[in-house]
């Protein structure tokens, strides 16, 4: 197996991880109060969300690369 592989499966998993703890994030009682008020999530529930997205599509990117 190629290192190019082996990377994107760990950006793949570490992307869905990250993703996995965001969407939790979203859930948490005072999160959806901020939310409520604000309209929007706190930063650090937008960076696990937008860094377990782009972590992921970057590792599906390596993986299917020939």
């Amino acid at each position: 197996m190629s290192t190019n592989k082996i990377i994107g499966i760990v950006l793949l998993v570490l992307g869905g991880v990250l993703v996995f703890f965001g969407l939790n994030a979203t859930e948490a009682p005072m999160e959806e109060l901020s939310e409520a008020v604000t309209g929007r999530y706190s930063d650090q529930t937008m960076y696990y969300l937008i860094g377990g997205a782009v972590s992921a599509v970057v590792g599906l990117v390596l993986l299917l690369k020939k």
